[in-house]
């Protein structure tokens, strides 16, 4: 037969069905149990109270050991908030060194690159001075959270690099102005031997300018840029006294290296057999060989001249004349503009000539000059122009 259900157990206000098993828990074990459950919570009640903090509050002072605890917690909140300031103000020291290093490092690499191009400037225009470092020195470092002496190490390297590349760029710099100023000086020099003195341009003003701002951050400029600019200007003025010697009436007349058949200066008249002036150079030259512009100038004359046949006279620049004289025909016309090493006339002999050769001459007011020293002139110069 089927056993009845027994009532419903009511367990903490809750109605809870519990099934009646045969075999129940043994009272013995049951009261075992809560009693062993009972001193456990006992023995932590008590080592609870042996507590110091715990005492003090079961006994009412609370408020003393709360105050303790907020003191100890501010304490350790001071020290850790110390602990990060020192750390924090040690890596930002370290930050703001390599942030200056660099903003100096890009502001040395621009002006870098304009030494460089300066260089190869100089050189275009056959200056050869010390070699401008290529390399760029490295970058700074990254700065790393922990800041110490690997931090102090990197500041020391990209500050070396920089100084370094400076060194570099300040040593070409003061060689390509040595080389430039010294080349300009020779080429004065030299031309003015024979009465010519081109116009330089001078040092250009120090025009600047700019909205006025407060001092910031930045670092301070390197005078690196100044150095550079004087070299540029040195460079300027070297180019234009290159530029001097392509237009200056000393080049050859003839292509090549002529031969001298007879100089500047008293000689034996080949008519007369008697001693005589001659007034120019004689390059003995075949018939119909062309005759170059020894500058740049205008013709100022062309046509027939006692005792010099056909001529051509060309006047350049610091009034000076060059005269082309004994000529088989004429190519240059009266009036026209001629560059240096153009032809302007062929050879001949018309004239007082005793067979085909160019009659050479170079004057100022009307008065002979020294071909030979003209053209010597040009030959040492020539080294500034690339021939």
């Amino acid at each position: 037969m089927r056993q009845k259900p027994s009532p419903p157990d009511r367990t903490f206000g809750k109605d809870r069905p519990v099934r009646v098993r045969r075999n129940g828990i043994h009272p013995a074990l049951f009261y075992g149990s809560f009693a062993a459950l009972f001193a456990a919570n006992v023995v932590t009640l008590v080592a609870l109270l042996m507590a110091p903090d715990i005492v003090g509050l079961v006994n009412g002072e609370n408020e003393r050991v709360i105050a303790a605890y907020e003191d100890r917690i501010a304490q350790l909140r001071i020290e850790i908030d110390r602990l990060h300031s020192r750390h924090y103000a040690q890596a930002g020291d370290v930050n703001l060194q390599l942030q200056e290093l660099s903003q100096q490092q890009e502001l040395l690499l621009e002006q870098h690159q304009y030494v460089r191009r300066l260089a190869e400037q100089a050189s275009e225009l056959g200056i050869e001075a010390a070699q401008v470092a290529t390399g760029e020195p490295a970058a700074p470092p990254v700065p790393v959270a922990a800041a110490g002496s690997a931090a102090d190490d990197d500041i020391a390297a990209a500050a070396q690099a920089i100084n370094q590349m400076l060194d570099d760029s300040r040593l070409a710099l003061s060689a390509l102005s040595g080389a430039a100023t010294q080349s300009t000086d020779a080429i004065l020099g030299e031309l003015q031997t024979i009465g010519i003195q081109p116009e330089l341009p001078g040092p250009l003003p120090d025009a600047v300018g700019g909205p006025y701002l407060p001092p910031g951050d930045a670092p301070d400029a390197p005078g690196l840029l100044d150095e550079a600019n004087a070299v540029a200007e040195a460079l300027a003025r070297f180019k234009a006294a290159r530029g001097a010697l392509a237009v200056a009436p000393i080049h050859p007349p003839l292509d090549g290296v002529p031969r001298t058949s007879s100089g500047f200066g008293n000689r034996m008249d080949p008519f007369t057999r008697g001693r005589a002036f001659h007034s120019g150079l004689d390059f003995p030259a075949a018939t119909g060989t062309l005759v170059l512009s020894a500058g740049f100038g205008r013709v100022t004359f062309v046509g027939r001249k006692s005792g010099y046949g056909n001529v051509v006279e060309i006047t350049h620049d610091d009034g000076l004349v060059t005269r082309y004289a004994h000529l088989s025909g004429f190519i240059a016309k009266e009036g026209q503009l001629v560059r240096t090493g153009m032809p302007v006339a062929r050879v001949g002999s018309t004239g007082r000539s005793t067979g085909p050769h160019l009659h050479f001459e170079v004057r100022r007011n009307d008065r002979a000059l020294d071909p030979a020293r003209v053209l010597a002139a040009g030959r040492r110069l020539a080294r500034f122009m690339g021939v």
